[in-house]
C-alpha cells in the first residue's frame, strides 16, 4: 500500500490544514460563530448593539441634544424681540377683554411698515415718561434676566409696560361725556361694547385734545383702571407717544378655552377724522 497516498486521504477527511495565513473557525472567546463562522465578539467596536457601538453613536446625539436646547431659547428670544412677544396680563385694568392671568401674543410688526395705531387697538406700551415718571435703572443683570423671562411669557412683564386701549389718535377731540354718558370722539358717541359690565364711560369728566404723534389710553374696565385720564394734571397730560408703543395684543394664547383672536370692536366706526364735520 502507497503509505503518501494513505496520509493524503487522512488528511482530507479532517478537513483542509491550517496554513500560516488561515484563520481559526473560532472567536478570541473561542466560541463558534454560525455556520462556522466567527462571531464577533461583545467587545468589538461597530458591533450593533453592543457597547462600542452605543459609544460610537452617543456622542454625536448628546451633541445635536446641547446644540437644539442651546438654540431654541436664542431663537425664542429673538422671535419675542423682533415679531411676537408673550405677555402676561397681571392686573384687570381690561376686564372682561382680557383676564389676569391671561398669556396674549402681542404683534410686534403690527407697526413697522408705516402703519400706525389705530382707534379700538389694544396695544401694550412703555409708560415711562407717560404713565411713569423717568428713573435711573436699578441692577442691569436682575433687569435682563426678569426682561427675557417676561419676553418668554414666564413671569409679570417689567414695572413699565402697560397694556390699555387706544381711544384717541393723534388731532382727536375726546371728550366725557354727553348727555346720556357717553365718550365722544371728534363729536361722534362712541358704543363701547366691550366696558366692563356696570362700568360707566368714565367716572372723570375731561375734555382733551390728542396731540399729533401721542395716543389716549384707557382701560377696558374703568372704573379699576389708572390711564390716561389719571395723568391729566401731570407734564404731557397723560397721553403716550407713538414710539412707546411695544405692540398690538393681536391672540390670546391661554388659557385654551379663551385661545383665539382678539375680538374687534366696530365702536369707533363712526368716528370722523380731525376737523371733519363733527370734529
Amino acid at each position: 500500500m502507497d503509505t503518501e497516498e494513505q496520509h493524503t486521504k487522512r488528511d482530507r477527511s479532517a478537513g483542509p490544514a491550517k496554513g500560516p495565513g488561515t484563520r481559526s473557525r473560532f472567536s478570541r472567546s473561542g466560541t463558534p460563530g454560525p455556520s462556522g463562522g466567527t462571531s464577533p465578539d461583545p467587545g468589538e467596536s461597530g458591533a450593533p448593539g453592543q457597547a462600542g457601538g452605543d459609544r460610537a453613536g452617543r456622542g454625536p446625539t448628546l451633541r445635536r441634544v446641547a446644540v437644539v436646547c442651546a438654540a431654541l431659547p436664542a431663537a425664542v428670544l429673538l422671535l419675542s424681540a423682533f415679531v411676537v412677544q408673550p405677555f402676561l396680563i397681571p392686573s384687570g385694568s381690561m376686564e372682561s377683554t382680557l383676564r389676569v392671568g391671561d398669556r396674549v401674543l402681542v404683534n410686534k410688526l403690527a407697526y413697522r411698515f408705516g402703519s400706525v395705531p389705530e382707534r379700538g387697538d389694544v396695544v401694550v406700551f412703555d409708560g415711562t415718561g407717560s404713565f411713569l415718571p423717568e428713573t435711573a435703572g436699578g441692577n442691569p443683570v436682575a433687569g435682563l434676566l426678569r426682561g427675557a423671562a417676561a419676553v418668554l411669557g414666564l413671569a409679570d412683564p417689567p414695572d413699565t409696560d402697560f397694556v390699555k386701549r387706544v381711544v384717541g389718535v393723534g388731532g382727536d377731540h375726546v371728550v366725557c361725556c354727553d348727555t346720556e354718558g357717553r365718550l365722544e370722539v371728534n363729536g361722534a358717541p362712541l358704543d363701547e361694547e366691550y366696558l366692563h359690565l356696570g362700568d360707566a364711560p368714565s367716572r372723570v369728566p375731561f375734555d382733551i385734545v390728542v396731540p399729533d404723534g401721542t395716543l389716549w389710553m384707557m382701560g377696558d374696565h374703568r372704573d379699576r383702571s389708572s390711564d390716561s385720564r389719571s395723568h391729566l394734571g401731570e407734564p404731557g397730560g397723560g397721553m403716550v407717544p407713538v414710539g412707546e408703543v411695544i405692540g398690538r395684543v393681536d391672540w390670546i394664547g391661554w388659557p385654551w378655552s379663551r385661545a383665539g383672536s382678539l375680538a374687534g370692536s366696530r365702536a369707533f366706526d363712526g368716528v370722523p377724522e380731525p376737523g371733519g364735520p363733527h370734529g
